[in-house]
Order: structure tokens, then C-alpha cells, then sequence
């Protein structure tokens, strides 16, 4: 599910204009459309892949070049993005994804939400085809890599969202362009909780089974440009380098998330602000969205924000886990060929009831915010191997067919045996962690 903030403007929350009036009204409009409540029913998935034009290249499978925006445009027709044909009608695929490209030409499909994860992987993997076969139609494949270890970074996508990105990252060192240009991820979302004690239940399971998840799907080995270090997912290194205030809340500390989110929110540095007229997007160096409601960047802006910047702003944020009314689990790897459908199925069965979240949580507790360890060391590192596949295991008694159960006690056991999804056995070539973990 892509991200999506509806504005929901009540009396004494923002003025009738739409600006915001005070922090606190604005904490209050953040806490509204990121935390919709109610009985967690729905999942939905987005699946990102790599994408090359050409013949294939003996010297690795996303050797070949990076497709161009027209080629991509003309073989997505109808269902093209607006980001690369402003006049396109952007359909959604016949089983409900919508197709979005990445600044690298990376392809994304943003699910429908869907009551089972059958259903949804059924859907999905019905888009999938016929999306490989509209890409074929130009010579496109798709290359199912979480990081790309053939080409260097390059950006397709000129908007002012992503010139301003790359400057802000680019002050902090390389790991920006490389997550914006040459990884793909597998994101699963899931709704939020019915009330504020099952949101603070289901958001603290999702961090603290974070590590154990992430080691466990973990399969980018290799990222060129990336400085040395053998990493087991290469992916999540990015993301983790990259921008500390922006991408690791300590949020598995936070007992109303609802709240600490809303805070967090309006204290992360300003990443751009939307200009009607002009290219440049450029924000304020470490001014946060705070410092703008306030009226302290009134010479360097010329005006405050409204609720549309706000919205803007909450897409900027990109936490292991981010609140977009629902919660989106965003520190997986794309995984090898048809098999992104196993972490979907985990993710739904360890979030199927309060009890199996309960028990998810306390199984997963000794690895809570162990991020850099779980990307670095994978399955190397024992204590990771053992809680991934017995959280693996756990998700495979509450599957919800046969069938189900059966793909993810394979993952468990693979687990077990210390293999990435690849099927590569990674204990030899990963270091194991030196001195006790943490972030």
C-alpha cells in the first residue's frame, strides 16, 4: 500500500484555512492520519525490482543499462505514473496495484489492501505477469536484487523531490544515492490496531521483530559503490547510514506511539519544501518542520507551513516502520524471483492475534534494536539465527492454510541451516558480531 494521508481537519485542530495554528494542533493532525484506528483486518505489499534494458550481460544480471523513462512510459501505456508521463491516466492493474518508478528506474507495485495474504499474493503475483510482460513489450526486464552490484548509482528521475534528496544526503556521504538509485525492497503493511493499547502492541512487535525479520529475508551481499564491509543486506546498510534522525526513532522505547510518532514527526530535519514556481525544493540546512511552524524560518521561506506541507513531510520519514494511517514494514529485502510471498505470509501470520503478537514479541525481545547487527551479520551471527527461525516456526503454526504452513517452516528450517533466500550459506563469508549488540 503506498503511501496515502488523508486530511481529516476538525475544529480546534487547524484553522479553517488549513493552516496549522500551534505544534500541538499539528502533533494532533499527525497522530489522526497516521494511526487510523480499528479491528486489524487488511494487508497489502509493495514489491520493488531492478530494472535493465537489453541483452543480458555475462558479467552480472543487472549489468545491462537502466531503462529510459520513455521506453518505460511507452511500455507501461495506461498504467504509467504521472512521475514519467504527466498525461497518463495511471489505471491501476487489473488486480489493483498501482505502478510507481524509483529515481534509479527501479519498478514498484503498491498493492490493493486485501483480507487474506492469499488473496493479496494471488493479486499481486497475477500484476507481476502481465507487468514483465508489458516491460518485455521495450526490451525491459525486471532483476529481482535487493542492491545492485553491477552499476554505478544513477538518478532517471529529475523531479525537485529527488534533486533535493540527493543534496541532503549527499552532505552525509554516499549511502543517499545508493539507496535512491540501486536497491529494491519488499514492504508489507498491515493496519494499525483497533485501539491505542493494540497500536502500541502491534507497532512494538514490529520493531522488536525487525532485527530477527530483516537477518532472516536478508540477500544483498553486494552493492557497487558501497564503501568495504561484508554486509548481509547491503540494502538495509543504506538506509541505516543514512540520515539517523530521519530513518532510526527509537521507537521500540516509545509506550503510545501514537503520541512519540506525532513528536518524532515535527523534530526530523526538513528533507525539501514544495515550491510552486522554481526547481529547486532545497530546505533550510537541519531546520525541522517544528522550526517552520514556529516562525523561525519565516526570512528563508516566506511563509508557514500548511496541512499539505505536513502531509509532505510525514512521506519523508523512513523509519524501519513507518506510520501512514497504516503501519508499513519497510526493512525487508526484495527477494529472489517469486519468492517476496513468504515474508508477506510471516508478517500476517505473527500479527494474526493479540496472543501470537504477544508471544512474537517476547520470542524476538533479546535482539530489540540490534539494526546494524541483524544487516551485518544476517544469519551469521547465532543468537540472530536461532530467534529468525523460531519466529519463522512460530509463523508457520499460525499460517492460515496448509500450504502456507509448509513454505514457512521451510524458511525456518533454512534459517536453521544459516542460508539466505538465495540458498547461499553466508556463515563463512559474514563476520559474526564482536562484542554484544545494539544499534
Amino acid at each position: 500500500m503506498a503511501v496515502t494521508l488523508a486530511n481529516s481537519v476538525s475544529t480546534g485542530r487547524v484553522t479553517t484555512s488549513g493552516e496549522l495554528s500551534t505544534r500541538a494542533a499539528a502533533e494532533a493532525y499527525v497522530g489522526g492520519v497516521c494511526f487510523k484506528l480499528g479491528p486489524p483486518t487488511l494487508i497489502g505489499a509493495e514489491l520493488e525490482w531492478l530494472t535493465v534494458q537489453g541483452e543480458c550481460s555475462a558479467s552480472g544480471p543487472a549489468a545491462a543499462p537502466r531503462p529510459q523513462l520513455t521506453a518505460l512510459a511507452a511500455a507501461l501505456g495506461p498504467y504509467a505514473p504521472r512521475s514519467i508521463a504527466p498525461d497518463s491516466p495511471a489505471h491501476a492493474l487489473p488486480g489493483g496495484s498501482r505502478v510507481t518508478i524509483e529515481p534509479g528506474g527501479q519498478i514498484e507495485l503498491s498493492s490493493a489492501p486485501f483480507a487474506t495474504a492469499a488473496r493479496l499474493c494471488e493479486q499481486l503475483a497475477r500484476d507481476a505477469r502481465l507487468l514483465r510482460e508489458l516491460l518485455e513489450s521495450r526490451a525491459i526486464r525486471t532483476v529481482s536484487l535487493a542492491a545492485d552490484a553491477d552499476r554505478r548509482p544513477k538518478r532517471l528521475l529529475r523531479l525537485p523531490r529527488y534533486h533535493a534528496m540527493e543534496q541532503s544526503f549527499g552532505g552525509i556521504g554516499p549511502f543517499g544515492k545508493l539507496m535512491m538509485c540501486n536497491t529494491a525492497a519488499t514492504q508489507v503493511s498491515v493496519d494499525a490496531g483497533a485501539d491505542r493499547a493494540e497500536v502500541a502492541a502491534r507497532w512494538k512487535a514490529l520493531y522488536v521483530l525487525g532485527p530477527a525479520l530483516l537477518a532472516a529475508f536478508a540477500c544483498s551481499p553486494f552493492l557497487r559503490g558501497a564503501p568495504a564491509g561484508a554486509w548481509a543486506s547491503q540494502r538495509m546498510r543504506t538506509w541505516l547510514r543514512l540520515d539517523y534522525a530521519r530513518t532510526r526513532p527509537p521507537a521500540e522505547d516509545w509506550s503510545d506511539p501514537i503520541v512519540s510518532y506525532s513528536r518524532w514527526a515535527l523534530d526530523v530535519p526538513l528533507l525539501c519544501v514544495r515550491q510552486p514556481d522554481g526547481d529547486s525544493w532545497a530546505a533550510p540546512p537541519g531546520a525541522t518542520f517544528a522550526d517552520w511552524l514556529s516562525g523561525a524560518l519565516d526570512d528563508e521561506i516566506g511563509r508557514r507551513p500548511d496541512l499539505p506541507d505536513l502531509d509532505y513531510h510525514l512521506t519523508t520519514l523512513f523509519p524501519p516502520v513507518r506510520a501512514s494511517g497504516h503501519l508499513e514494514i519497510r526493512y525487508l529485502d526484495a527477494q529472489p524471483e517469486d519468492s517476496w510471498a513468504t515474508p508477506i505470509h510471516a508478517v500476517e501470520a505473527l500479527m494474526s492475534s493479540p496472543a501470537v503478537v504477544a508471544e512474537a514479541t517476547a520470542l524476538a525481545e533479546p535482539l530489540a534494536g540490534c539494526w546494524l547487527d541483524a544487516a551485518r551479520c544476517g544469519l551469521a551471527d547465532p543468537e540472530i539465527r536461532a530467534i529468525a527461525a523460531d519466529l519463522l516456526a512460530l509463523a508457520a503454526a499460525h499460517a492460515g492454510n496448509a500450504a502456507t504452513a509448509t513454505e514457512l517452516d521451510n524458511a525456518s528450517r533454512r534459517c536453521r541451516r544459516g542460508e539466505t533466500p538465495t540458498g547461499d550459506l553466508r556463515s563463512a563469508r559474514i563476520p559474526t558480531a564482536g562484542s554484544g549488540k545494539g544499534a
